[in-house]
């Protein structure tokens, strides 16, 4: 256990440096979410009820839990394409020949994803403070909202590895990492509240694992917005941001590294 973990710290720190070295990839990555910011909510802000009041400032306020989630969440295509680069390179051969555990590789990998996401998500919180977010059950319920985000991060980063593995080319991995995030992420309470959806699209929101994060968030941050769902999910949101993110984690984490050990042999 302890060898392992030797491990994938190391390759963890492999990954940092290197991100380093590129840094407009980490450029990129700060850009969008602040573009998401900015467009969803001078363009949408004061067009969309929530609640009873269209305020652009209580929509903001509503964005930002969604904002963050999908950031988190859109880090997934970068492990997606980091993983099948190294593929492409050959670097699995060259970790095979040395005396390492087969899953530190994509731990180590996923540890520095998760590094690259939490700075993101600290810029991200600058820029909701400028625009107007403001948290209001204080800062120890607000850690727990940004652990849940960071928890739902790292497990669909095992997602991403999965992708890497599963496909040919870095190019693919991206296009791959991305498409089915699309759906997961507007098919939610992120942007809009689900009170208004038609019933069977409610239904699938309501169930969904970012939702749940998203609900989690807006509950202890004191941000408005939160539903009114019967739904088990709406209504225990800490818990199912929970129980969602460790059973994504579980189960795609053994499946890539099954994955990568049959690349390996």
């Amino acid at each position: 256990m302890l060898h392992s973990a030797h491990d994938s710290l190391v390759v963890a720190r492999r990954n940092l440096i290197r991100m380093t070295r590129i840094p407009e990839v980490v450029l990129f990555g700060l850009i969008q979410p602040v573009m998401f910011v900015l467009l969803f909510s001078y363009v949408f802000g004061g067009s969309l009820k929530i609640g009873t009041s269209t305020s652009p400032r209580l929509y903001r306020e509503f964005l930002m839990a969604g904002i963050f989630a999908q950031t988190v969440t859109f880090a997934t295509a970068g492990a997606s394409a980091g993983i099948a680069d190294d593929m492409q390179k050959g670097l699995v051969d060259r970790f095979r020949s040395l005396p390492m555990a087969r899953g530190a590789v994509l731990t180590g990998r996923t540890i520095a994803d998760l590094v690259q996401t939490a700075l993101t998500v600290v810029v991200l919180v600058v820029v909701a403070v400028l625009v107007g977010w403001r948290i209001h059950h204080g800062l120890p319920k607000a850690l727990g909202a940004f652990g849940l985000l960071l928890l739902l991060g790292y497990a669909f980063s095992w997602i991403g590895a999965l992708i890497g593995l599963s496909v040919r080319s870095p190019e693919a991995a991206t296009s791959g990492g991305l498409i089915w995030l699309f759906p997961v992420t507007f098919i939610s309470n992120a942007f809009v509240t689900i009170s208004g959806m038609t019933p069977w699209v409610r239904h699938i929101a309501e169930w969904n694992p970012f939702s749940a994060t998203v609900e989690a968030c807006r509950e202890l941050f004191g941000n408005p917005g939160v539903s009114q769902s019967d739904a088990w999910p709406m209504q225990h949101p800490v818990w199912a941001s929970v129980i969602w993110s460790v059973l994504i984690l579980l189960v795609f984490r053994t499946l890539a590294v099954r994955k990568y050990r049959s690349a390996a042999v």
